[in-house]
């Protein structure tokens, strides 16, 4: 709790409009092997929660005292379901428990319950609550820039209420300002298959394609620009093998002295699934064999594998598997 509120805070067992309601404690059992050392605020919050949950009082006191609890506890998700029903029957203005859930958001954005009751809120609102809700998200975003819970509610808001027309320049400015930043490359993905404005990922290719080989030359060693690349051809492997763009950008960053992993995975990948290589691809691996790569490999898939086994020592032994599952007569 803040400890403005807390400060200022009158005991309950104090307060005029509490008089009437017998607090119940904890049963923990004749013998607690491990008792909670329970704050004395805390202890007596809860205990007149239990009265009022077991008497089920919809009132308005109960729902401040809800908050209260709350702010001490904001993972309590029976006090959360408690407010829920409270709220409903008191025909609340759910615009002012945006507010609420805003400032217990503040401290707590990666908590379950407040995403759940959030949720709640912006469903019995509908559509009048898309544009707080996507600027909500945005907030989160500000310090948290890959809060799970915030994207997956965005993601819902999108899907249920709407907001589609700005997403994808939503995600454009994200990336801009952090090319690294893999929640928005997985948001960007989100918004060209799902949007209804857009016509789905065949329509959104040809364009998205140009845009993730310009990431990925921009930065080799960023791997989102990679897998999005991938993703752009989900289903259709053929059109993956044959697309110029895909090899051409696997051959500028094998022939550059930048970071080389991706270029390498996304070139065997390739290879595996038929792709004819010509001798410039050859020598470009070639060229950064080094001694330590096994020479007894034949093959350019098996020579990109040893390759790195050396250079992506921490997946040595994927790349070793790799290496054991290509046929005798790789290419």
């Amino acid at each position: 709790m803040d400890s403005a509120i807390k400060d200022h805070r009158v005991p309950l067992r104090r307060r005029p409009e509490w008089s009437d309601v017998i607090p119940i404690r904890q049963d923990d059992g004749p013998n607690p092997v491990v008792p909670i050392a329970y704050g004395e605020e805390f202890e007596e919050t809860m205990d007149y929660f239990r009265a009022v949950y077991f008497a089920d009082e919809r009132s308005p006191r109960a729902l401040q005292l809800t908050s209260e609890a709350i702010h001490m506890n904001p993972g309590n998700y029976t006090v959360w379901q408690f407010r829920r029903l409270i709220l409903e029957a008191l025909n609340a203005d759910l615009h002012n428990e945006m507010n609420f859930v805003e400032v217990v958001a503040g401290h707590n954005s990666k908590n379950y319950q407040i995403w759940h009751h959030r949720r709640w809120v912006a469903e019995k609102l509908g559509t009048d609550a898309m544009n707080k809700e996507l600027d909500f998200t945005k907030k989160i975003f500000f310090t948290d820039a890959k809060n799970y819970h915030a994207w997956s509610h965005r993601q819902w808001v999108l899907q249920n209420l709407g907001g589609w027309e700005d997403e994808l320049a939503y995600c454009q400015e994200l990336l801009v300002d952090d090319i690294f930043n893999n929640s928005a490359w997985n948001q960007r993905y989100f918004v060209v298959t799902r949007s209804p404005l857009l016509g789905g990922l065949e329509a959104m290719r040809e364009s998205e394609v140009h845009y993730a080989v310009e990431a990925i030359i921009a930065k080799p060693e960023n791997e989102s620009p990679w897998r999005y690349l991938r993703g752009l051809f989900k289903d259709d492997t053929r059109s993956w093998i044959n697309d110029p763009r895909v090899s051409s950008v696997c051959l500028k960053v094998l022939n550059s002295e930048s970071n080389h992993i991706f270029a390498l995975s996304m070139l065997l990948d390739l290879l595996c699934h038929g792709f004819q290589p010509s001798q410039d691809f050859k020598n470009a691996v070639d060229g950064l064999a080094s001694e330590s790569d096994s020479s007894s490999d034949s093959g350019l898939s098996k020579t990109i594998c040893s390759h790195l086994e050396n250079v992506d020592p921490l997946r040595a032994n994927y790349w070793k598997w790799r290496k054991s599952a290509i046929p005798a007569q790789d290419i």
